[in-house]
């Protein structure tokens, strides 16, 4: 097991007033500097040392450093320029570290990484969360575990189950299996946010359970019957598809489904069974 208790702290402010720099609201910065959740973050992603890392949003480095010390290469993908600087300063012991200054949403992840086996951790921008796991989950190779720090209402909204689920988590689950990891509560960062976060761990399936060639289809199904939450799936599915109720109702008893259902009550099976209906 690695030690991380050699690692030593970091004034994440007193850095920023080195560089003559603040947090910048517009993108979401706020930096983990709590050492106990910084290690909890590295152990959650279970880092093997001839693993490669990417880290996107390193900011000043805090969790850059108890990653470099578990993993063969870490790949940080900052998107301020103004922090590159600081953060090659505070990873200049770690030459096992590459960083790159880029936008994670405009980034094709295989030019970054040169292998198909890589894990992603991060702390990323609550603004952005769907977007950045949508864009690495459909990325090409797609890493083996996704560990994230996000906002603590949403990693339980990805982590519910049939009933509570909505499309986020129908979106990830179809990839990969999410749990929480622990909570961070919002003093840990600097700035602190006005929420707590949660470290996210998603274990990648080796083939998503929806095959990739369907995923417009099936996606399209999901979305028409999340777009009316309140209504049945009777009539969501109708106003999405432009489908006649009647042939709804008779496609969803066709795949075993109660026409009077709502969308957040279905599995993953029983939207894959509605997909196959409406395929043929």
């Amino acid at each position: 097991m690695t030690n991380f208790s050699t690692i030593p702290p970091l004034d994440a402010a007193a850095i920023l007033r080195r560089f003559g720099l603040r947090a910048d609201k517009s993108l979401g910065q706020n930096f983990l500097q709590d050492s106990s959740a910084l290690e909890r973050i590295a152990r959650a992603a279970e880092i093997q040392a001839d693993d490669t890392v990417l880290e996107i949003g390193p900011g000043l480095g805090s969790l850059t450093r108890y990653l470099a010390v578990s993993a063969r290469e870490v790949v940080t993908l900052e998107l301020d320029p103004d922090l590159i600087p600081p953060l090659r300063a505070v990873l200049t012991p770690h030459p096992n570290v590459r960083v790159v200054q880029g936008d994670i949403l405009k980034t094709d992840i295989s030019s970054l990484i040169k292998t198909q086996d890589y894990l992603v951790v991060a702390n990323i921008p609550y603004y952005i969360t769907s977007a950045i796991m949508r864009h690495l989950l459909e990325s090409d190779p797609t890493p083996r575990r996704i560990v994230l720090t996000i906002q603590k209402e949403v990693a339980e909204r990805i982590c519910a189950a049939p009933g509570d689920l909505s499309l986020l988590a129908l979106s990830v689950q179809v990839y990969g299996t999410p749990s929480i990891a622990a909570i961070i509560p919002a003093a840990s960062f600097h700035p602190a946010p006005k929420v707590d976060s949660a470290i996210l761990r998603v274990e990648i399936y080796p083939t998503p359970l929806i095959p990739r060639e369907m995923h417009p289809i099936f996606f399209k199904i999901t979305k028409a019957g999340f777009s009316q939450k309140r209504k049945t799936l009777r009539n969501s599915l109708s106003s999405g598809l432009h489908i006649k109720p009647q042939e709804t109702e008779a496609l969803l008893k066709s795949a075993g489904i109660n026409p009077m259902r709502r969308a957040e009550t279905l599995s993953i099976e029983e939207w894959k069974q509605m997909m196959e209906r409406l395929k043929t």
